[in-house]
């Protein structure tokens, strides 16, 4: 058998060239948001604070709202805990404080508005959204599992995540008192 046979070993990279481009791109995206440029980026300009050619970054995503769009997605649904103390409405509060600690910071609070602008005109489902009614669907199946009476997971979308996001569009400050309000009146609603 001859030892001069090549080497055919499939060598694979770590995370590869499409995870480095995209985490180029999105931490480039994320530099123009923050730097208030999200109303008037370009490809171009993506491309080349990422360091990748523009027609990587067209053929990949193919417009800037459309990266807009997923980078704020990426941003605004990293996985977080879910909280369960047991009762639904310290759930409620635990989980409503980090999202609320979350969306008021300033990176965060510039990735929704350059999400909102993105989706602009489109009337389909938002990944944001679908992700905290997961989250909720969760705190809500164990309450009514221990036997809870629950507000509907429409409800809590509707009463605690909206005013929350709607506050931190509109820069308004975001405190524990008014997250707990929220909460308060969602859970009065399981009672009616």
């Amino acid at each position: 058998m001859s030892t001069d046979a090549p080497d055919r070993t499939v060598r694979t990279r770590p995370g590869g060239r499409t995870a480095r481009v995209r985490s180029a791109v999105y931490r480039a995206v994320g530099e123009l948001v923050d730097g208030g440029r999200g109303a008037t980026m370009t490809i171009p300009q993506i491309a080349e604070q990422a360091g990748v050619n523009p027609t990587t970054v067209y053929r990949r995503w193919g417009t800037v709202d459309a990266l807009l769009g997923e980078v704020a997605v990426f941003v605004l649904t990293r996985e977080e805990h879910i909280p369960d103390r047991g009762r639904l409405h310290d759930d409620l509060l635990e989980w409503g404080d980090a999202m609320a600690i979350d969306i008021d910071k300033p990176d965060r609070r510039a990735h929704l508005r350059a999400m909102i602008s993105a989706r602009d005109g489109v009337v389909e489902l938002c990944p944001c959204w679908e992700f905290r009614r997961r989250q909720v669907e969760v705190m809500v199946g164990r309450a009514r599992d221990r036997g809870e009476g629950t507000p509907t997971v429409d409800q809590v979308l509707d009463h605690v995540v909206a005013p929350l996001y709607g506050k931190s569009v509109f820069g308004l400050a975001i405190d524990r008192a008014f997250g707990a309000s929220l909460v308060d009146d969602v859970m009065r609603m399981a009672a009616a």
